[in-house]
């Protein structure tokens, strides 16, 4: 499926101006969605978890032994969570290579002189605010695509230092693959150092994400919430686009 028309005739802008037609473009397959909302429930959960790991609080007392167990919940969850977070990642990786235009890896990439002017464009509308607002893509702005190949590279370091971590008290067999990380780092103090501060990479990368989302959802009124959930965005009918003003 790529496109469905569906009139807007009847839809006038405030200004008065002349009536826009819409069609509706299914930009989010169903594995890349999957992939979002279980990245973020996995990735919530291994901060929160993460943090009461590097910072164990005492708040739970009981005198049965059995009743004591919180931590060791709050460490099991940690790691499914990060076995499930490299797993749907990894899923992400190949769909990269056979899901639809805006699934595909060259989107991450500021490799056209377009792309590049685009992530000018939005720095000047969405950090500078110098513009009121600049070009609408109907995927990711090329901005947000590079910002995201950046976090997947900071996936990539957060799960390589868990499971060093993690290869200490295990035998299984991925964790023992990352046990060279350990010396190369400087012990596993260094490791930790660095698996704790991506975790702060994370949450304000979560903060950002989601002020963003709903920011372009109401500066382009095109279904950018939604679209995460059905798939499906608005875009013009018409080529062109309405100018921006300085």
């Amino acid at each position: 499926m790529s496109t469905t028309g569906i009139s807007a005739k009847n839809v006038v802008p405030a200004n008065g101006e002349h009536p826009v037609e819409y069609r509706r473009v299914y930009v989010w397959e169903m594995p890349v969605r999957a992939y979002h909302w279980i990245n973020a429930i996995a990735l919530v959960a291994l901060c929160i978890t993460g943090y009461l790991i590097g910072a164990p609080i005492r708040a739970f007392y009981a005198s049965e032994a059995y009743q004591q167990y919180w931590f060791g919940w709050v460490r099991f969850i940690h790691f499914f969570c990060a076995y499930v977070y490299v797993f749907n990642f990894l899923a992400r990786l190949y769909w990269g290579f056979v899901g639809n235009k805006y699934a595909k890896w060259n989107n991450f990439f500021p490799l056209t002189k377009a792309q590049r002017q685009e992530i000018v464009d939005v720095i000047k509308t969405d950090v500078l605010q110098t513009k009121l607002h600049g070009a609408i893509s109907t995927g990711h702005n090329s901005l947000a695509a590079f910002i995201y190949f950046l976090t997947f590279l900071a996936f990539v370091a957060q799960s390589v230092t868990g499971f060093a971590l993690y290869s200490s008290m295990s035998n299984s067999f991925i964790p023992r693959m990352f046990t060279w990380i350990v010396p190369l780092m400087g012990g596993e103090m260094g490791v930790r150092y660095w698996h704790h501060l991506l975790l702060w990479f994370f949450v304000g990368f979560i903060i950002v994400h989601i002020y963003l989302s709903f920011y372009h959802d109401y500066i382009e009124g095109r279904g950018t919430i939604s679209s995460i959930v059905g798939g499906w965005k608005f875009e013009r009918e018409k080529s062109e686009e309405p100018g921006t003003r300085d």
